[in-house]
């Protein structure tokens, strides 16, 4: 008897970046033949990275074949037909763009860029290689997480009725110490933003998801709490926001308000959403990935109330792949879930999501959140 995906095609894989990114996308590939049998076979051919040494280290810690040290090398080479896109955001659309238009699919981690102009090339580079049947994904794996999942369900049928507020917020502490050490996520050029694009970005994303609505216009403020960092014997500035609050409205007419912050002490990656519509609410947090609460407002009093549902059962999305019920799953599974469902589009020829028009979406909301900030006035998106 053939082994699971034996005999499915073959995808060569080409990432670009080894790091804690590099990491986790390298374990869902691994991963996600055994558990999903995917259409397509994903094959880790190459990883590229700038020092040779360090790179070919990475690639024996983490399977992949063969090294690069020019990511322009994977767009070469034959054996490659999909580019995983894992460097600090001031790379992405230089990369994205050249793979698509050398026919390669992208899986570009988020946010998708650096500003909305760069995310406008990205998108537009998208829709030309669709044209050839060439695919793109933005990776906002969060999505992913079956209790996110089916929250979005229970919004889609209905079940919270009209959504009237939305409470989202990213609560983390790895920078409260004034002596943590500088890196490039505290530097404006190559992250882009800090708490706000490295965090916000993702419940701006799990939002605009769950609701099924956008977020249309913001009203903000940004805050750095600590400007320099120890660096290589001295200091480097830091020019990102440490700290992101703001507060907007939906399409569909909720309110909504965000917080988003390296700087919460004693929450570690606290992703939280609450929802309150005319007929019930429900609430997550990350830090409990496989619960999801749920309030219906059609409860007596006596006995109704939010309920805790531990999201491990077969008919829960994703979770049928993985162990009997109450065997629970970690933050690494999201990564797997989105390369089945990234694998699953490009062999059915259809647009994985979210797409770059999606992470174009966030950009202009990140965008409009760091004008709102500066301006002190509501801004659009």
């Amino acid at each position: 008897m053939a082994a699971l995906g034996e005999n499915a095609p073959g995808l060569g894989i080409g990432m670009v970046g080894y790091a804690f990114m590099g990491r986790a996308h390298s374990h869902a590939w691994r991963s996600v033949g055994p558990f999903f049998d995917p259409p397509l076979r994903p094959e880790m051919t190459a990883l590229a990275g700038r020092n040779a040494a360090k790179v070919q280290g990475a690639a024996r810690e983490l399977g992949w074949a063969s090294t690069e040290t020019d990511w322009k090398a994977l767009l070469r080479r034959d054996d490659i037909g999909l580019i995983d896109i894992c460097t600090p955001g001031d790379g992405h659309a230089e990369i994205a763009i050249a793979a698509l238009d050398a026919g390669k699919h992208v899986l570009c981690e988020k946010p998708l860029a650096n500003s909305v102009a760069e995310a406008e090339a990205m998108v537009a580079a998208a829709d030309r290689a669709r044209e050839r049947g060439v695919r793109s994904m933005v990776a906002f794996n969060y999505r992913r997480v079956p209790a996110i999942a089916l929250a979005r369900r229970l919004v889609a049928e209905g079940r919270l009725g009209t959504i009237r507020h939305v409470r989202a917020q990213y609560l983390q502490d790895w920078l409260a110490d004034p002596g943590a050490p500088w890196t490039w996520r505290m530097d404006k050029e190559r992250a882009g933003s800090g708490a706000l694009g490295d965090i916000a970005a993702h419940i701006i994303d799990t939002t605009q998801f769950v609701t099924g609505q956008q977020i249309t216009d913001v009203s903000a403020l940004l805050r750095t709490f600590v400007h320099e960092r120890p660096h290589d014997g001295g200091t480097r500035p830091v020019t990102v926001d440490d700290a992101a609050l703001f507060i907007g409205r939906t399409s569909g007419g909720a309110t909504a308000s965000f917080e988003a912050t390296r700087f919460a002490t004693g929450r570690k990656n606290s992703l939280r959403i609450e929802l309150n519509g005319s007929q019930g609410s429900l609430a997550f947090d990350l830090e409990s990935l496989n619960e999801l609460w749920f309030h219906d407002a059609a409860e007596d009093s006596l006995t109704g109330g939010f309920r805790r549902i531990l999201v491990t059962e077969a008919e829960h999305p994703y979770m049928a792949a993985w162990w009997p019920p109450g065997h629970i799953i970690g933050y690494e599974h999201t990564f797997t879930h989105e390369i089945a469902d990234l694998l699953t589009a490009i062999a059915g020829g259809t647009d994985p999501s979210p797409s770059f028009a999606d992470g174009l979406q966030v950009q202009r909301v990140l965008a409009a959140v760091a004008e709102s900030a500066e301006t002190g006035t509501w801004r659009t998106t």
